[in-house]
């Protein structure tokens, strides 16, 4: 017995049939993470419709993460998760920041009013676990002071954690890609000079009082004075990097 998906195509673009036959195969469970699909010659037979079109269809579902593609091989369904969601947009992103300033500040403002959710969700959600790793978080961020990179990533670690109270695993990695866009490109934010880190420490270290003590307007009112006096921050290094300049670069440093 023939069902919908098993109708030859007639009408649309036949790249864009496909894809739609496919979509509908996985939404229905015909297929899940981890199972082959069709052969080509398979979903040429079902669908009526030449190796071109079952080709571009496939291409469109591997645009999408939703399938990985390797030579010799029926393609394979993979399970698909926030963080891969945002993976397939962080090169963009990236691309984005580097050609377009404007997009720092857009992306410094976003990351302010999503920050601010989240410490009320840390002291909302928060179990007395998260509060353990956080103060790991904010002990490594205490250690990794004068290293450069090592402190970045600690800076990085100690706000997801605060996005992982939240237990919505969107939040999480939405975190993660936000620093990390921000943090790649800008890393003397946070790296340079030397008392700019004892500054920053202080400020994480408030904020984990305040989340650790259930003081939602403390914890919010200190996030919000943290990255209020970042973000200027980031828009210097940005407008010097504009310039060729170095904004690490101290009065009488000749590197």
């Amino acid at each position: 017995m023939k069902t919908v998906l098993d109708e030859g195509i007639s009408r649309r673009k036949l790249g864009d049939e496909v894809l739609d036959r496919l979509l509908r195969m996985i939404a229905d469970g015909q297929i899940r993470a981890g199972d082959q699909l069709p052969s080509e010659r398979e979903l040429m037979r079902r669908y009526q419709v030449g190796r071109p079109a079952v080709r571009e269809g496939l291409q469109a579902l591997h645009g999408m993460g939703l399938i990985e593609i390797r030579h010799g091989e029926r393609a394979r369904l993979v399970g698909l998760t926030p963080r891969a969601l945002f993976d397939l947009v962080d090169r963009s992103a990236r691309h984005l920041i580097r050609t377009c300033p404007q997009t720092l500040e857009n992306l410094t403002e976003a990351r302010l009013f999503f920050e601010v959710g989240m410490v009320r969700l840390a002291v909302e959600r928060g179990g007395k676990g998260d509060i353990v790793r956080l103060a790991e978080a904010l002990e490594q961020l205490r250690r990794a002071a004068g290293d450069s990179k090592t402190f970045v990533e600690a800076d990085m670690a100690f706000h997801s954690v605060i996005a992982s109270f939240s237990g919505n695993p969107i939040f999480t990695a939405l975190s993660e890609f936000l620093l990390s866009w921000l943090f790649e490109h800008y890393p003397n934010v946070v790296s340079a000079p030397p008392e700019a880190q004892d500054l920053t420490i202080g400020e994480h270290s408030a904020i984990y009082e305040c989340i650790a003590a259930r003081n939602e307007e403390g914890a919010v009112k200190a996030m919000t004075g943290h990255l209020t006096r970042t973000n200027p921050r980031y828009k210097e290094v940005n407008a010097a990097a504009n310039q060729g300049d170095d904004p690490s670069r101290q009065p009488g440093d000749k590197r």
